[in-house]
């Protein structure tokens, strides 16, 4: 029996390519609209966000538009083959992001010296320094999450901790992220950072994991929080105002 290929496709990259022949084979027609996400996600035997993520490619890829609040409709597919690698699925992407970063924040509270847990409120004070200026505080966000893990006395981590975070810059990642307005999600990011911190300052591993966790948990719950695709918009913008200083 010959071997055959390993298929090393992404979940929500092989939803998108089953979607995707469909359209080009004509089963759906161009400005016609697509099933429901709870649909083809039943159909299809995976989760919802995974159907979303499988939305987004097929975006990126010309041959469906999403409509916010409507759905999704397909588009006059291209004659070239249209390429639907578009990063890493984000679900995958937070939830390691939980497993590792979690352990960081746990090593951090057991072995961070006085330096590094200065670095991390540093890294916060930045963060609302560039916020209350109008400033992106996205390199501020990763500054703290990388010091934490440098604070773990683990190198490896710290350097996956900033491959993971790289992650984000994939196309899927970044359109779901600029609809789930994470930009927005200020009072929520600041406050996790400051929990994530206090725990590392009393030395309590067990709630400086919980809290790393239950930080990151935010985020990917406003990425695959259900979409407007039947009507509401559903998204949270969070703008409040946060308390000046760590």
């Amino acid at each position: 029996m010959p071997f055959q290929p390993i298929d090393s496709k992404r979940l929500y990259e092989q939803v998108a390519d089953q979607i995707g022949d469909l359209i080009r084979g004509g089963e759906f027609q161009a400005g016609q609209r697509l099933p429901a996400e709870r649909d083809l996600a039943k159909s299809l035997g995976v989760s919802r966000p995974v159907v979303r993520e499988a939305m987004v490619a097929l975006e990126i890829a010309g041959l469906v538009e999403v409509r916010t609040g409507s759905g999704a409709y397909v588009r006059q597919p291209h004659k070239e083959e249209t390429t639907l690698n578009a990063g890493h699925s984000p679900t995958d992407v937070l939830n390691a992001r939980m497993i590792v970063e979690g352990e960081a924040a746990a090593l951090a509270a057991a072995n961070a010296s006085g330096r590094d847990v200065e670095a991390a409120a540093d890294a916060i004070r930045q963060m609302i320094a560039d916020h209350d200026s109008g400033r992106p505080w996205s390199a501020a966000d990763l500054a703290f999450h990388v010091a934490v893990a440098y604070a773990s006395r683990n190198a490896v981590l710290a350097m996956m901790v900033e491959r993971l975070w790289q992650e984000q810059y994939g196309p899927v990642f970044a359109i779901l992220s600029e609809r789930a307005c994470l930009a927005e999600n200020w009072s929520a990011t600041l406050n996790g950072h400051r929990a994530i911190l206090a725990a590392i300052r009393r030395r309590d591993p067990a709630t400086a994991r919980r809290c790393m966790r239950a930080h990151l948990r935010q985020v990917l719950d406003a990425m695959t929080e259900d979409a407007g695709e039947e009507g509401a918009s559903g998204r949270r913008r969070d703008a409040e105002t946060a308390p000046a200083s760590p």
